[in-house]
């Protein structure tokens, strides 16, 4: 199903009940560990928080978000990987960790197809381009013109190289022609908050990370990252009005480490449907302009393997490279 059909078929969908798996019976013995890739306080370690608070809840025991951020989740991707794979280590990895780097990257200290096991695909996060109030731009087309009179005096912050935000903005670039300078931070949330005092120029960043000072005018919206507009900010363009067919969109999604007993698998995906089917987080999620996406975990896999040569092309059209 193509990505623009997706997204509101999960919208329509998500209050749905999920199909409890048959499973032999297995429960964690101590705390979960919930590895993220990024600083606390941006979208994915919200994000995982939120899921994990939800998750302890059904499984009885805590679930403990451990902050690895650095080299666009790299870090915490092998600090996943090289975990006992128990089912008490959990990885929240993102589309730029899993997908991108791969082909940023001339090698990786991890395999992303052999070194983890899927458990649920957890949302959708479309990036909303915006922009500091000094630029000069009101729509796509007039920052395009701003950075094209000003080559290379437009710099946008991202959470790291290879993530969605820097892949976002640099795939702008090269389909507009323009030069935009990228300045990566450990996270999404310090990117935002030096594009609010000027440091920065632009980021194009999960919509989460800058409702606030967008609805507060700190920010001024500029276009979405996805083919549609959002139905959270159904007045802001989809960049691919101006540019046809644009489209860079963040995801996240649960993965164990490779050797996790099917067992685990089965009763952490169940959980981790459930809980992304209640309404209290369901709301949470679409609150924050994301799309809550429960998936089995054969669901999930298949996911993956279609998103794999997305990623390639975008990052190909994107021309960025990290080595």
């Amino acid at each position: 199903m193509h990505r623009r059909h997706l997204l509101f078929a999960a919208a329509a969908s998500a209050g749905l009940p999920a199909a409890r798996p048959a499973m032999a019976q297995w429960a964690p013995e101590r705390p979960i560990r919930l590895i993220v890739g990024f600083a606390a306080g941006g979208s994915t370690d919200v994000t995982a928080r939120q899921v994990g608070q939800a998750m302890a809840e059904r499984l009885g025991q805590p679930v403990v978000v451990e902050n690895r951020p650095g080299a666009g989740g790299n870090i915490a991707a092998e600090a996943a990987a090289r975990s006992a794979p128990d089912g008490h280590t959990i990885f929240l990895a993102t589309s730029g960790t899993l997908m991108a780097n791969r082909f940023l990257y001339r090698s990786l200290p991890f395999d992303p197809d052999r070194d983890f096991l899927p458990i649920s695909l957890v949302s959708i996060v479309p990036n909303l381009i915006v922009v500091h109030p000094d630029v000069p731009a009101r729509s796509l087309a007039e920052l395009i013109a701003h950075a094209r009179a000003n080559p290379g005096r437009v710099h946008y912050g991202s959470g790291g190289p290879g993530t969605t935000l820097h892949l976002a903005a640099a795939m702008l670039s090269a389909r507009a022609g323009i030069e935009l300078v990228h300045v990566p931070y450990r996270g999404g949330a310090p990117a935002a908050t030096d594009l609010v005092s000027g440091k920065i120029q632009m980021i194009a960043s999960p919509t989460m990370e800058v409702l606030a000072q967008v609805r507060a005018g700190a920010l001024r919206p500029i276009a979405v990252t996805t083919l549609q507009r959002s139905p959270l900010l159904p007045e802001i363009p989809a960049v691919a009005e101006t540019l046809p067919g644009f489209e860079v969109v963040l995801w996240n999604g649960l993965l164990a480490p490779a050797g996790t007993p099917a067992a685990a698998i089965a009763r952490l995906s169940a959980e981790a449907q459930a809980a992304l089917r209640s309404e209290a987080l369901r709301t949470r999620i679409i609150e924050q302009g994301s799309v809550p996406m429960p998936m089995t975990p054969e669901e999930f896999a298949a996911f993956l393997r279609a998103e794999a040569p997305k990623f390639e092309n975008i990052v190909r059209v994107s021309g960025a490279r990290l080595d």
